[in-house]
């Protein structure tokens, strides 16, 4: 297979696995965490911990499309630069630097500590005012995060696409 033809399939890749990130973040941002606000502070923790329980059980489906976007669009830009136009280059550059710094790096600095947080609270031995405290750290900050991540990864998608329907 040439240089070109690896290329174009990690860019396919990329610009696919990229797109179901957003929608997932996107999904999170307009469903989830708007469905889950309307509960109370033990419910809301409760059915964070379920949802966010399946992510940390490190579930196969969802680890191949996250950790298969970063290793696609890190393979596409390694691949693209030697072969692409000077704005071709920077269509893939730009979409790299806001998925890593707009997606994976708010990923890890913010909201996987605030979702270990939430998931160390035992809500059979601690009290309602616990609770409430522990949301009330969490929510907002995470879902300010969550929507910062959400539209890095679709400006990525976005960015991704541009660059295929140039090539």
């Amino acid at each position: 297979m040439s240089t070109q033809s690896l290329f174009q399939t990690a860019l396919i890749l990329a610009a696919l696995l990229c797109s179901l990130v957003a929608g997932f973040l996107f999904a999170f941002a307009a469903v989830v965490m708007p469905g889950i606000a309307k509960l109370n502070d033990r419910r809301f923790i409760r059915a964070f911990q379920a949802v966010d329980g399946v992510i940390q059980n490190k579930q196969p489906l969802f680890m191949l499309v996250w950790v298969g976007s970063v290793v696609a669009l890190l393979a596409s830009a390694a691949l693209g630069f030697a072969l692409l136009d000077p704005v071709g280059r920077l269509l893939l550059a730009a979409a790299t630097l806001a998925y890593l710094l707009g997606v994976q790096l708010p990923t890890a600095a913010v909201n996987i500590p605030l979702n270990n947080q939430l998931q160390a609270i035992d809500l059979d031995t601690t009290d309602a005012p616990t609770h409430h405290t522990a949301r009330h750290a969490f929510e907002p900050r995470w879902n300010r995060s969550n929507n910062l991540r959400t539209a890095a990864a679709c400006l990525t998608s976005a960015l991704l696409m541009i660059l295929l329907l140039r090539l």
